[in-house]
Formats: C-alpha cells, structure tokens, sequence
C-alpha cells in the first residue's frame, strides 16, 4: 500500500452514492423489506416476552426469589433386569440446551432395579463431578425437577444436602394419561400447574424430553448388550473382537452380511472364519 504524503484521500477512497428509491416498484419492495423486518422483531420480542412471564409465574408457584433460569430433570429407565439407565436434561429457560444433556449407566443397583437407590447414585456422580469443576457438569442448576412423586424428591434433597449445597428439589407427578399434572416437594406439599397453561405446557416439556432421552439411551444400550453377548458366543471372538466388529460394521446385520474379506480386514483368520460360519450356518462348505 502506497503511503507517500503527496496521495490524497480522494486517490484511495472512490466516492459512493447511496440511492434511496422515491416511486415505483423499488419503493413498494423497500417498504415491504421494512415491514417484513418490523413483525420479525416483534415476533421474537413477544416470544421473549411471554418466555419471561411463564418463568417468572414459575418461580412464584415455588417460592423461588427469582425466576428458574437453569432447570436439570432427572429419569430412570430400566427394561427390569441389567440395563438401567439415567437422563439429565437441562433447560436454559424455556428452551433446551442439548450440549449439556448427560446420561448415565447404573452401576451400583445392576441387576435389582430400585428407582430410588438408581436416583440417589445418579445424583450423587452429578455433584462429585461438579466438586471436582468437571467443565461439563458445571455450573449448579436454579433448580432440580425429578421424575417421580414425594419420595424421589426426598431422596434428591438427600443428596443435595449432604453435599451442602442450596438447590430447590421438586417432584414431577404425573396423571393417568402420564402427564404431569402437579410439582410436589420433598415434604408432600404439592404446586398445582394445571391452571396455569404456559406453565403447565412447559414442565410437560421437560419431562417428555427427560423420558424421552432416557428411554433413547435405554435402547441403545440394550441393543449393544444383545449385540455383544450374540457375538460373545462365537468361538474365538472374545471382548476386543467383539468390540472392534462392532465398530467397524455398527450392527449384527451388517456383520452377517460382510464377507469374508471384509471379516479379515478386522480380525484374525480363525476369528473371521468362526464369524463367517456363524452368518452363513445354511452353505456348502465343500464347494
């Protein structure tokens, strides 16, 4: 860029007109733009607008100082034997915030499920992982919303307190048709919200998200369990070969309908043959 003393402005700058159109098509498609952009701010500001008031409403029908800006809802999901799981959905408002969602395997009630004792492990792994400014189980929640009545939200103020920590507990009871038709604290006192739309359309919200994410990684995990223990029965294929089928084929469909080749590009010989046979009991092996 040339910076000598004797190039003026004008010598860099070119001069630009700007043209507003006063008649014709131009001036009706400005107008249009105009008020296009109008009804789109007020949309948005409305939608905050009415956001704000069903969190304030909210936080007064539980005697919140303020309105709940960070809400985690807790389930548990079992098929009634190994696989039992927990979901953490987090609503930042009215709306979710899907990258701080967390799920979690049952380890300590495997194989007996117990909703409550599922809950209190959950809770419990939750607030170390924050005592230990894990980045992502941080920060605390406004407030906690279990799935479950009076004694699921005893258990979760149980586990709040022995961490000394000051998080509103609350109980989501459902109605016949397994909607939520009240919030109840771990005293028993219940929060009716069924005359209360916005509110009552919003706590629904959540905990058909919080069922919804459960019941998602439920199945997923049940099928990886069925997965692995159909392979598990293959002789020669042990946890690592199990493991790295799974990953390289994503399901046992697509591992009985690989080839042979395709078998010996993840697993030994003998282990590819055993697979191969295993998929294909029907063949001619004689040729």
């Amino acid at each position: 860029r040339d910076r000598s003393p004797s190039r003026g402005l004008g010598d860099v700058y070119k001069r630009q007109d700007l043209r507003v159109p006063q008649r014709g098509d131009r001036v009706r498609v400005l107008e249009l733009a105009q008020a296009n952009a109008r009804e789109e701010a007020e949309r948005k500001t409305s939608q905050a607008e009415r956001a704000d008031r069903t969190l304030e409403l909210l936080g007064k029908l539980m005697g919140l100082g303020e309105p709940p800006r960070r809400m985690e809802s807790y389930d548990i999901s079992n098929t009634g034997g190994d696989d039992i799981v927990a979901s953490m959905v987090v609503f930042s408002g009215s709306r979710p915030a899907r990258d701080s969602y967390r799920r979690f395997r049952i380890r300590e009630t495997s194989g007996h499920p117990d909703d409550y004792a599922s809950m209190e492990e959950v809770l419990t792994r939750r607030f170390t992982r924050y005592m230990e400014r894990d980045k992502k189980f941080m920060p605390l929640p406004d407030v906690l919303l279990i799935d479950g009545g009076q004694e699921h939200a005893r258990v979760a103020r149980r586990v709040v307190d022995r961490f000394g920590l000051a998080i509103p507990v609350f109980g989501m009871v459902k109605d016949d048709r397994h909607r939520t038709r009240a919030l109840v604290t771990p005293e028993g006192r219940e929060i009716g919200i069924q005359g209360y739309q916005a509110v009552f359309t919003l706590i629904g919200r959540i905990q058909e998200e919080t069922h919804r994410f459960a019941i998602t990684y439920n199945r997923e995990s049940h099928g990886r369990t069925v997965r692995g223990s159909t392979l598990d029965q293959i002789p020669g294929v042990g946890e690592a070969r199990r493991t790295a089928l799974l990953k390289r084929f994503k399901s046992l469909k697509a591992i009985r309908e690989a080839s042979l080749e395709e078998l010996l590009a993840v697993v030994p010989k003998n282990a590819a043959q055993a697979v191969y046979d295993w998929a294909h009991p029907a063949e001619d092996k004689e040729g």
